[in-house]
């Protein structure tokens, strides 16, 4: 689905680095082959939603990924990035999105209950989703 929301746009290269690797898949571990592979002074920016930002501080080794990468965390409503400890607050970057409610969470709970994701999505991966039979009631 990455592939199909991402193909039009000539600066996203989609990346099968988690899907290859065996066992369970840690951010740190595709952080740092990002800089292995590129690692000509490159950066890593890891952008995540602001839900998902808050709880980094339970992710496996949060304290050395934050410091291999510049996080960003994409606002979304209902979730206070004030709500950060401090430390945290010092190395993220806010990207400021407008108030769209849309969440992966949402998308998979709309479809299991019939309801339409048109719009919420790109065209390309609503079809894929729906084709595949992704979601739906079992």
């Amino acid at each position: 689905m990455t592939v199909l929301a991402t193909s039009n746009n000539q600066f996203f290269e989609v990346s099968k680095v988690e899907l290859n690797r065996p066992g369970p898949s840690y951010s740190i571990d595709t952080v740092k082959e990002f800089l292995k592979r590129y690692s000509h002074g490159v950066k890593i920016f890891f952008i995540t939603g602001a839900d998902a930002f808050l709880e980094v501080d339970s992710w496996y080794k949060s304290e050395e990924l934050i410091k291999l990468c510049q996080f960003v965390a994409a606002t979304r409503p209902g979730y206070d990035l004030n709500k950060l400890d401090k430390k945290f607050k010092k190395i993220i970057k806010i990207m400021e999105i407008p108030a769209l409610t849309i969440s992966s969470t949402d998308i998979r709970r709309r479809v299991r209950e019939g309801k339409s994701i048109k719009y919420l999505l790109p065209q390309e991966v609503e079809k894929y989703i729906y084709k595949k039979g992704l979601y739906c009631k079992r």
